[in-house]
């Protein structure tokens, strides 16, 4: 999970600043020691910590914050603007070209950052916004690279332009442009090659390409598992060929997370957008302030809820929520909302966005998840639909049927009577927070159909 180890070594020092109830100087430069020593730990640029906490310590060491009656709290909101402001402040957005009908995007990186599936992601992204993107295929080295152009083009809906591996991709570039244009796309999307190690004729390649097509914006992929070497490559291809922002791949499965932390502050140049796990869904604008949010384990329930707002049906939704309304959900329910919580990334994805304060949830083995939904689809359709009829004989046909013990039978039905009940009172309890609305977390568990 992103920003794991970090989140639990800031919370750390913050919970033991919070229960102090006056800090002295020397009680805030040793935290800051502790938050510089964590930044290092998660791969963070060791320039970037330094001037980080400085500007941290210049606000911190102060009359406002040691005299404050909440000094931890005023602590942790200058960490929080500091994060917001290392990261970019402002969230960048891909602008249209002004001067002519379509805009090209280049997508650059190194061979095994993600380039060709993220550029599959970002033409659904942008489909999904009202545009209509061209994909083009312009890696030529790499055998499967137009294959799996094609192969995702197609999942996400978007027409794929290629020439085979035989041409020059300026000519390919150019060609795709010329498509684009009589197709009426508003978008091309040019896949590059990549190479295992940044190279001349890579860059000279890359410039080419970039000079053919007037390219409005270049966009570098980088894998947030090469921790400071994703750092340096954007700054090389910065320095090369120059780049208008940065695509952060695999940030899910970094729990350092330093990549993402230092990019802005070393570049010069705004992360867009960073992929947050395999499907071609899972693709993030990045939110600087959502994101430092997150880091400092306060959540990110705006991302949570627009994600949801995408992934869950309506109807469905409303139809759920009737169903707890009147106390009716069942295990038919119980399996819908399965597929609805593999849609929003797993229940650890879910939960990586909610409050640290959603730690107080049931618990539930992800890990086990299959196993769960083997039980369930061992039940008849009457046990299904009515959960209080389930006595031990039943259970341990169950259990037979599903090739697990009774007592994991037990377990589970156990806990899902605690969501049952967690999420019948939920509706009541977030209505009341969010006025009788739909925003915020009533308008999430309303998604969910919870």
């Amino acid at each position: 999970m992103a920003f794991e180890s970090l989140t639990e070594k800031l919370q750390r020092v913050f919970r033991d600043l919070r229960g102090k109830g006056k800090l002295s100087e020397a009680d805030t430069k040793a935290a800051l020691k502790e938050v510089r020593m964590a930044l290092l730990e998660a791969d963070v640029n060791f320039k970037v910590v330094k001037q980080f906490v400085k500007s941290i310590e210049e606000r911190a060491v102060g009359a406002e914050v040691l005299e404050s009656l909440t000094p931890g709290q005023q602590v942790v909101k200058i960490v929080n603007e500091e994060l917001i402001k290392l990261m970019g402040s402002e969230t960048t957005e891909i602008k249209m070209a002004q001067d002519r009908d379509i805009t090209v995007i280049l997508m650059a990186g190194l061979q095994g950052a993600g380039k060709t599936t993220t550029a599959a992601k970002l033409a659904g992204k942008l489909k999904a916004k009202g545009h209509r993107p061209l994909l083009a295929a312009c890696d030529v080295y790499r055998p499967a690279a137009i294959e799996q152009l094609r192969v995702n083009g197609e999942k996400v809906g978007v027409p794929v332009f290629s020439m085979g591996s035989g041409v020059d991709p300026v000519n390919i570039a150019r060609a795709a442009f010329e498509k684009a244009r009589q197709d009426h796309n508003d978008i091309l999307i040019v896949d590059t090659a990549g190479r295992l190690q940044i190279d001349e004729q890579m860059m000279e390649e890359l410039g080419r390409i970039k000079e053919a097509l007037r390219a409005d914006w270049t966009l570098l992929t980088v894998d947030a598992m090469t921790g400071q070497e994703a750092v340096n490559v954007a700054k090389t291809f910065e320095d090369k060929v120059g780049v208008d922002g940065v695509i952060v791949t695999k940030l899910d499965g970094d729990t350092r997370g330093g990549a993402a932390l230092s990019i802005k502050a070393v570049t010069g140049k705004p992360i867009l957008f960073v992929g947050m796990g395999e499907k071609l869904s899972d693709l993030e604008q990045f939110y600087p302030d959502r994101m430092a949010s997150r880091i400092l384990g306060m959540g990110d329930i705006l991302s949570l809820i627009e994600k949801a707002q995408a992934e869950v049906d309506e109807a469905e939704a409303r139809r759920m929520s009737e169903k707890l309304k009147k106390a009716e959900f069942d295990f038919n329910d119980f399996l819908d909302q399965m597929k609805q919580v593999k849609k929003l990334g797993g229940i650890a994805g879910i939960m990586a966005m909610m409050p640290t304060a959603g730690a107080s949830m049931p618990e539930i083995d992800e890990s086990h998840m299959g196993r769960v939904e083997a039980m369930i689809l061992s039940m008849s359709k009457e046990e299904r639909a009515n959960p209080s009829i389930l006595n031990p004989s039943r259970k341990n046909r169950i259990a037979r049927g599903a090739g697990v013990d009774i007592n994991e039978v037990n377990r589970m039905v156990k806990q899902f009577e605690q969501m049952r009940k967690m999420m019948k009172q939920l509706p009541g309890m977030m209505k009341s927070k969010n006025r009788g609305g739909r925003g915020g977390l009533g308008g999430l568990f309303g998604k969910l159909g919870f």
